[in-house]
């Protein structure tokens, strides 16, 4: 068994297993104003943002608004005539992305949901006639003010900028999570979300992304796990020097809060042990950019990384 030990990374880096957390992401296109709760406080009908939330909890499928760049002046209450809606499953080795459009968003109601969040396509493409999206990755980019100032102020002009230049697949999103992260951009299919993000830094990471390629710098982490399991990939990948989007895997997660032993999985069967520990950010800090009262947001630390031998990776 071999042993390398990395560099404890401080919470302002946003390589601190921060990522929004999700196995299936479901988005629905909905223009105009946002509120803080868009489900339930824009232009969409409140009781069926209310039913939507209900029915995914639990599941593994996380549920957002999206809009495409631009004004969202509160002038045309009018629904759309086609919704954009997109399924993404970010499990590496089960990792898709499907699409469809409707008139009715009510229609997403149909979705078994405990199916979806278990990677099923099928789920979504037989319950709304959806297909595999064959267009370029997704960049969705934080921009909901009401949650966050910092996510309008910073994230509005990345998404206007990179729309302006030509790239494909650019998304505002109502929460990704991580106000103090902000421009945050998530990355679908695979599911790598990042931070302080600039225009030419997202054309590289859709570029890589479109090759199965991830940028691990700034990355924050992928939402298919919870955060230990984001920090130890995120440190394995650092180690080894990987890039491949599929190549590694939680496999198991020991512990709790504020220690766990994280166990990944590589595609060509190597193996390593991560250990990850919580801690307190310090000084003390605002959490949002809205926020007057100061506090220590929690970050997760990597102390260890050990590479299994074959005998201790399958007794694991």
């Amino acid at each position: 068994m071999s042993t390398c030990s990395t560099v404890s990374r401080n919470l302002d880096e946003p390589v601190s297993g921060t990522a929004p957390v999700a196995r299936t992401w479901l988005l629905l296109e909905q223009p105009g104003p946002w509120g803080a709760k868009a489900l339930t406080s824009s232009h969409l009908d409140p009781a069926l943002g209310r039913a939507l939330e209900a029915a995914v909890k639990g599941t593994g499928v996380r549920i957002a608004l999206i809009r495409r760049p631009g004004r969202h002046a509160d002038t045309d209450r009018g629904a759309p005539a086609e919704r954009r809606v997109y399924a993404a499953h970010t499990v590496p080795g089960n990792v898709w992305l499907h699409t469809t459009t409707l008139t009715d968003p009510r229609r997403l109601l149909a979705l078994d949901f405990a199916a979806l969040g278990k990677g099923d396509r099928g789920a979504f493409d037989s319950a709304l006639e959806g297909a595999p999206h064959p267009g370029a990755p997704l960049a969705l980019v934080c921009t909901n003010g009401k949650r966050d100032r910092c996510c309008a102020l910073l994230g509005r002009p990345l998404a206007a900028e990179l729309a302006a230049a030509g790239a494909e697949g650019v998304w505002e999103v109502t929460h990704l999570g991580g106000h103090r992260f902000s421009p945050a951009v998530l990355v679908l299919p695979h599911g790598y979300a990042y931070a302080r993000v600039q225009a030419h830094t997202v054309k590289e990471i859709l570029h890589g992304a479109a090759r199965g390629r991830i940028v691990v710098e700034g990355c924050r982490g992928n939402s298919a796990w919870e955060r230990p399991g984001q920090a130890a990939e995120l440190a394995v990948r650092a180690a080894v020097d990987e890039d491949a989007a599929q190549a590694l895997n939680v496999v198991r997660t020991d512990g709790a809060a504020p220690r766990w032993e994280v166990t990944l999985a590589h595609a060509d069967g190597r193996h390593w042990r991560v250990t990850v520990t919580q801690g307190a950010s310090a000084p003390p800090r605002p959490e949002s950019c809205g926020a007057s009262v100061l506090g220590s947001p929690a970050r997760m630390e990597v102390t260890a990384v050990r590479e299994l031998s074959m005998t201790a990776a399958l007794a694991s």
